[in-house]
């Protein structure tokens, strides 16, 4: 397992091939010290065993796709599900996955790029694709770019895994959140969208203001309103520590999990796209060019 570190004067990065996983994001606080802002484990090793997705590339589809597959140019794909949910790419999906380190640039505004080529019915999905994966220091954040082109028409949703920890304090109910999301998909209860959306207000997930994150537990796709650039913003008013995030894609998914302390904002379509003829279509072609782009942006108050 090979690891690589580029950084800036606010800014460590470490990233490993497997998974393209984001093992540490060092931003420098107010102090002067650095706060690892994203949960990690501390051997690259132990990554082998990780059910969590802990900072990995995911795909080749993000999030969750009903009825056990999908059906493209009226040829059914059958997919590894449980129960009928298939999830972020099957049983072994990009984040299990030893990418290649194509390029480290340790310029002013350092990057690493890798890349992973998944054969034609990997996992069941159609089409040999070629990915590139760039994680790139600019302006005090971190920009993440996901490309891809595929041979034969397919579907495809990536996004990065990182679960965000902004201090050292126990929980994150003290974090404030804010994003520009004024709709979320309903959900059924394998968690699958109906289809529909459903507005925030009168919800515990309208965000719309500035308010503490709580206790209540987030798993939900949120669809980011299309007249702004910003996702979402939160902080830390213990480290200071503010991130913004920035992105092409239509949808956020918020997620806390219950074993640990840390918060996820993936940038990406919808889950189960290929099922629903009313969201964003997830589908790639031949000559066409995938690109998923996320910028977290920090700053200390």
């Amino acid at each position: 397992m090979k690891q690589v570190t580029i950084q800036t004067e606010n800014i460590i990065l470490i990233v490993l091939d497997y998974g393209a996983v984001i093992q540490k994001l060092l931003v420098k606080g107010k102090d002067g010290n650095y706060t690892n802002v994203v949960v990690g484990l501390n051997y690259p090793s132990a990554y082998k065993n990780d059910k969590k997705c802990l900072g990995a590339c995911v795909g080749r589809y993000a999030g969750r796709i009903s009825k056990g597959g999908f059906v493209l140019d009226q040829e059914s794909y059958p997919l590894h599900n449980l129960n009928g949910v298939h999830l972020h790419g099957g049983k072994q999906g990009f984040a299990q996955k030893t990418w290649k380190f194509e390029e480290v640039n340790n310029g002013p505004e350092p990057f690493i790029k890798l890349s992973y080529f998944s054969k034609h019915l990997e996992e069941g999905y159609p089409g040999n694709l070629k990915v590139t994966l760039t994680y790139k220091i600019k302006d005090n954040g971190l920009i993440i770019e996901h490309k891809a082109e595929t041979d034969r028409t397919t579907v495809l949703n990536l996004t990065n895994h990182s679960y965000f920890k902004l201090d050292k304090e126990e929980g994150i109910e003290d974090y404030l959140l804010q994003m520009n999301c004024t709709h979320f998909t309903e959900s059924n209860t394998n968690q699958l969208p109906t289809g529909k959306f459903v507005s925030v207000k009168g919800t515990p997930y309208n965000f719309l203001e500035e308010r503490r994150l709580g206790s209540t537990p987030l798993d939900l796709p949120f669809a980011i309103h299309p007249k702004t650039n910003l996702a979402a913003r939160v902080s830390s008013k213990k480290s200071g520590i503010i991130m913004t995030i920035q992105t092409n894609q239509p949808a956020l998914i918020v997620y806390t999990p219950p074993e640990f302390p840390g918060i996820c904002f993936e940038t990406q379509n919808f889950p189960d796209a290929p099922n629903q003829p009313n969201f964003p279509s997830s589908v790639l072609k031949p000559g066409e060019k995938y690109r998923n782009i996320a910028q977290y942006h920090f700053s200390v108050k």
